[in-house]
């Protein structure tokens, strides 16, 4: 788990979009059946048009947990005057299950990057108890960390993130 950490911090979400932490469960992320989400790698917006299959390995039925999909470079990179953006949140998801059994307070909105190489970041919170999480107001310039505090979730137990940029046309001719 400390590569983890590692990663985390090398591509800077550890320090933009949360605090340091200690991962305490499991989270796998697929966008299709047979290639998961990695730290840092690159995913095509294409290839992101459908929610991801979440899964949670940790805790047991009776906990809860909350997921947050954000984009810190909205809305690029050199200038993420929004950051960050709300790409998706489940709340109340059972432990040792996935995404699908929770409660989804913000639909999915796939990655669509205008301009650089953007990071999407996926970050898990143990909840206190089973509907305890409000909705955000908005999803442009969210902010993890208070979200995190408004609705007393604590420190994040897992976290992964990957890359987009914007495809190119085809060249004609």
């Amino acid at each position: 788990m400390e590569r983890v950490g590692e990663a985390l911090r090398v591509g800077r979400v550890i320090g933009e979009v949360v605090d340091p932490f200690t991962p305490t469960v499991t989270m796998e992320i697929s966008y299709n059946p047979r290639k998961g989400v990695a730290n840092g790698h690159e995913l095509s917006p294409v290839a992101t048009q459908a929610k991801p299959r979440v899964e949670v390995g940790g805790g047991d039925m009776r906990s809860a947990f909350t997921l947050i999909m954000t984009d810190p470079d909205a809305p690029s990179p050199s200038n993420p005057h929004m950051r960050e953006h709300l790409h998706w949140m489940v709340t109340d998801i059972p432990g040792t299950t996935d995404a699908s059994f929770g409660r989804e307070l913000v639909s999915y909105e796939p990655p669509q990057p205008y301009h650089g190489i953007h990071r999407f970041v996926f970050v898990l919170f143990k909840q206190r108890g089973r509907q305890t999480v409000r909705p955000p107001a908005s999803r442009d310039c969210f902010d993890t960390r208070k979200f995190s505090d408004d609705n007393a979730l604590g420190p994040p137990v897992a976290a992964i993130y990957f890359n987009a940029r914007r495809e190119t046309a085809p060249r004609r001719r």
